[in-house]
């Protein structure tokens, strides 16, 4: 069933844990105290990582990395000030959840962009899939959107003409492999790949899988004109907060420009 908000009990009672810990350890509404930051573990993680070792010190910045593994809980956990800012997210996305959560949490900069990609360990290419083949496809409402017009930009399959970022299967209007959808929460997507025909699996997600984007994707976005970045984001009004804007400044530092380009050969693009 599609539902941004859905996550598993256990999921979220890891990420209460995790948030519970770092707010006995500091207070991110502190701009004298450490910025907490809630990212995904791969790339966002990695990269902040990379910052808080190697630039972050000179900058003055005292940076502390939290790692969640779902779409929800560093929206609510910025949104209630546990961590300070977070960095796991497009444009996009955060639209459909503030509309829907009623939280008002605003992006700061662009980092990179993590291109969408269709994979399949029994197809080498999309011409390939068979007739009535299943493919999985993220079940929160933007990324479901999104791997749609993946598809059909690559003449996989036909959109209603003007359908937007809540696009869903009945919007398809030409099916010529009368491919079937199962949707899944996006973190399951490339671990479906053994039971269905193919999956459309976020960047993240997939270079967490040992998959690699620019190689092993059948179809891949292209970072033309995308609205998809991944950027840091905090909740209105947190904006001049002199950590955060530290933190934008390294983000988008030729340093950061360079570790980019050279740990993820082209599965990850940096955006500014």
């Amino acid at each position: 069933m599609r539902n941004t908000a859905r996550i598993t009990t256990a999921v979220l009672a890891a990420g209460a844990l995790t948030l519970g810990l770092s707010a006995c350890g500091a207070d991110s509404s502190d701009t004298d105290g450490p910025l907490i930051v809630a990212a995904s573990p791969v790339p966002h993680a990695e990269i902040l990582n990379f910052v808080k070792d190697n630039l972050a010190k000179k900058e003055g910045l005292d940076l502390q990395v939290k790692e969640f593994t779902d779409y929800v809980t560093p929206n609510t956990a910025t949104q209630d000030g546990s961590v300070g800012a977070n960095y796991f997210q497009n444009k996009p996305y955060l639209d459909d959840f503030n509309k829907k959560n009623g939280t008002d949490i605003v992006p700061v900069v662009t980092v990179h962009l993590e291109p969408l990609g269709l994979y399949s360990h029994k197809v080498k290419k999309a011409d390939d899939l068979k007739s009535g083949a299943t493919v999985a496809v993220p079940n929160d409402t933007v990324n479901e959107a999104r791997a749609l017009k993946l598809l059909a930009a690559h003449g996989i399959i036909t959109l209603k003409a003007g359908v937007g970022n809540e696009a869903t299967p009945s919007d398809i209007t030409k099916n010529p492999k009368n491919l079937k959808f199962k949707e899944l929460e996006a973190a399951q997507t490339p671990r479906s790949l053994d039971d269905v025909d193919a999956a459309v699996v976020n960047g993240n997600y997939a270079i967490e899988s040992d998959l690699k984007p620019s190689k092993d994707a059948l179809v891949l976005e292209s970072p033309k004109n995308n609205p998809y970045g991944n950027f840091i984001a905090v909740k209105k009004g947190n904006e001049d907060d002199p950590r955060v804007k530290k933190l934008a400044k390294l983000l988008t530092s030729p340093e950061v420009k360079k570790f980019i380009q050279d740990k993820y050969a082209g599965s990850v693009l940096a955006s500014f």
